[in-house]
């Protein structure tokens, strides 16, 4: 059986008007089915894991496609792929699932970081993957703040409304950890959220909100209450999307051959 073929890559989404294809726009998976169609000679239909938006940055995006059995061995698409996918993209590996494997389906779990600079100085290195606030963050109320985002809730009050209609917006978050960190030489704080799915623009928006209560706008308390809202309203600001990363897109270890 021919089965799936499955990619991971990374991208700079400053590049992209987001993930999704598009028509007439730069897009992530126009990119690479642009590129698969030239290497497989044939149109290719893939399935990323996660829709990201536009200047929304991966490093382990997933994304998979049906095999007709003709491709060449995983090693040489990956150094075809990135021969040709173009500036901003690297396919960083393939390997094979079985038929009826998704990208998107058949993941068990996702992590996103979000890297914020704060304080009056501006980043320099980070500045195309880093939310500059210009004010120091209590990040001790920020942690008793997210505590309350652990587990199974209703994240109505942290998606775009209008993606929420008609949709269920239960969610499991599993990690919500606020730590400093310096990456090239300057000082930024991790946001790391990991749960088994998210809502559109679900884990800006609790960025955002965390950031209000790291400026002292709101208390820590007030978090729990905007969950329990479920209403977009009552929780804070979406986060700029050039600071967040789609990490890593987690499946179970029986979906490789």
């Amino acid at each position: 059986m021919p089965g799936t073929v499955v990619l991971t890559l990374s991208y700079d989404g400053a590049r992209f008007a987001g993930f999704a294809r598009q028509p007439g726009l730069a897009t992530v998976q126009g990119s690479v089915e642009q590129a698969l169609a030239t290497v497989l000679r044939r149109e290719v239909a893939t399935t990323g894991a996660g829709r990201t938006d536009a200047g929304v940055h991966a490093l382990g995006q997933v994304m998979s496609f049906e095999a007709d059995g003709a491709e060449p061995d995983m090693h040489a698409l990956v150094r075809s792929l990135n021969a040709l996918a173009g500036d901003g993209i690297v396919v960083t590996g393939a390997r094979m699932a079985p038929d009826g494997f998704s990208a998107r389906h058949s993941a068990i779990g996702r992590e996103y970081r979000y890297r914020i600079v704060p304080g009056p100085v501006p980043p320099l290195f980070l500045a195309r993957h880093a939310w500059w606030v210009r004010h120091a963050l209590d990040l001790s109320a920020m942690r008793e703040a997210a505590a309350c985002l652990l587990g199974e809730h209703d994240f109505r009050s942290f998606c775009v409304t209008a993606s929420a209609e008609g949709q269920r917006t239960f969610r499991r978050l599993d990690i919500v950890e606020i730590a400093p960190e310096m990456a090239l030489g300057e000082h930024s704080i991790v946001v790391r959220v990991a749960g088994n799915a998210f809502l559109h623009s679900m884990v800006r928006v609790i960025v955002g909100s965390l950031v209000e209560v790291g400026l002292g706008r709101r208390p820590a308390s007030w978090l729990a209450d905007a969950l329990a809202a479920c209403d977009r309203a009552s929780a804070g600001p979406t986060a700029p999307a050039e600071g967040l990363t789609l990490w890593h897109v987690s499946y179970p270890e029986e979906c490789w051959l």
